[in-house]
């Protein structure tokens, strides 16, 4: 199982925020590249980066920002980084894949622009993955703050339709709380995507992640983490063996 250590960004500062909301943000570093650099040396292969400045719509300096971390953090030898966070057109698409992101996660527009995020799986192939967060059961879009009217398992049965091959799903809920991991719901997720899923929301400890590399390889592909492993509840290295 693949462990992304999560480095979400916000006007170039490395922050975690609770269940999606801006109003609670805790700022963790000033030098996302640092950050990345210490997760590869701890044995990380991945990265997870969420730009959330253009996520939340922010103004033009704080995404500028952004770019010039998300490409420092590509820089760095030896770390592949999956990176989303508002990319509702090819343009974003494009833009992300020239600052050298290896996964590219589409969110809202799976919902709003479902013609664009078809053309993006045919276009790009395996570069692009399916991002769907749900608070219970129901889609969120827009930076988690708005509903969809739409249940998560409405939205993932159509991914393969849409060309998706590869999925984050967040437990919006559970995000940045360390509550836990509810490891059924990612086997309920991944037999209705067709295909296996990477998890996120709720990972409090090494339990959480055994549990859900014990789900195995076809269920879930991957673990973000973020949160915990910022704040002390396990060291990266005790993570990487729980997911080995």
């Amino acid at each position: 199982m693949i462990l992304f250590p999560a480095i979400d960004l916000v006007g170039g500062k490395v922050v975690r925020l609770a269940r999606g909301e801006r109003a609670h943000m805790d700022v963790y570093s000033d030098d996302p590249a640092a950050v990345a650099e210490k997760f590869r040396d701890a044995g990380a292969a991945w990265v997870h980066v969420v730009d959330l400045s253009a996520t939340l719509e922010e103004d033009a300096e704080a995404r500028a920002a952004n770019d010039a971390a998300i490409r420092a953090v590509c820089a760095v030898p030896g770390i592949s980084v999956d990176a989303g966070g508002g990319v509702r057109d090819l343009a974003a698409v494009e833009r992300l894949a020239r600052l050298g992101v290896r996964r590219i996660a589409i969110g809202t527009a799976l919902v709003r622009d479902p013609a664009f995020a078809a053309e993006a799986a045919r276009q790009f192939g395996d570069l692009v993955v399916a991002d769907v967060a749900a608070r219970g059961g129901e889609v969120r879009v827009n930076g988690w703050r708005e509903g969809a009217s739409l249940t998560a398992d409405e939205l993932v049965a159509r991914l393969a339709e849409l060309g998706y091959r590869h999925l984050v799903f967040t437990d919006v809920a559970r995000d940045g709380m360390r509550c836990g991991v509810d490891a059924k719901a990612y086997r309920h997720v991944a037999e209705v995507a067709g295909f296996p899923v990477v998890a996120s929301g709720g990972i409090a400890g090494l339990d959480d992640l055994r549990a859900l590399a014990a789900l195995g390889p076809d269920v879930v592909e991957g673990a973000i983490t973020g949160r915990a492993l910022y704040e002390g509840s396990f060291s990266l290295e005790d993570a990487l063996a729980a997911c080995a």
